[in-house]
């Protein structure tokens, strides 16, 4: 199960609505080890495609080479479809190549939205070209683990 923050769902389903036509795409880090997703970071789609994503190879090293000197790892890796439901492509699940990643999905397709305009929010764990789709829970804010008591 995927656990999110309202703010973190929001920033990506406004990640994509601002790049529509366009797929978005992103990464949300959090603390090594953990299974929380912490810091919001929208990439820019090198395709510049409606209908394929693709990490700017610069840009996504940057990304690792900080998240190593922050002792993170990437904990939600993000995409819109434009055009299809929110659920990965054969091509998704071909690139898909953090085995502990949650892959999230945002369909901004008019079709896909619901009476009152909330786009479809889904998360998949894809492993080996296996694709599983798992529930999201959305919160106001992450339990205090507690961590901090003794500081």
């Amino acid at each position: 199960m995927l656990t999110i923050t309202a703010e973190l769902r929001d920033q990506i389903i406004a990640h994509a609505r601002a790049d529509h036509p366009d797929e978005a795409c992103g990464v949300i880090a959090g603390p090594a080890g953990t299974d929380r997703p912490e810091r919001f970071v929208p990439m820019l789609n090198a395709a510049r495609s409606p209908t394929f994503y693709e990490f700017d190879s610069e840009e996504l090293l940057r990304l690792y080479k900080e998240m190593d000197a922050r002792d993170e790892d990437p904990v939600v890796i993000y995409h819109s479809h434009t055009a299809t439901e929110a659920h990965p492509s054969r091509t998704d699940v071909s690139l898909a190549m953090e085995p502990f990643a949650h892959y999230v999905l945002v369909s901004t397709a008019e079709s896909e939205a619901d009476d009152e305009g909330r786009v479809p929010f889904r998360s998949f764990r894809i492993v080996d070209g296996e694709v599983t789709e798992e529930e999201v829970a959305v919160v106001d804010a992450y339990p205090d683990t507690g961590a901090d008591a003794d500081e």
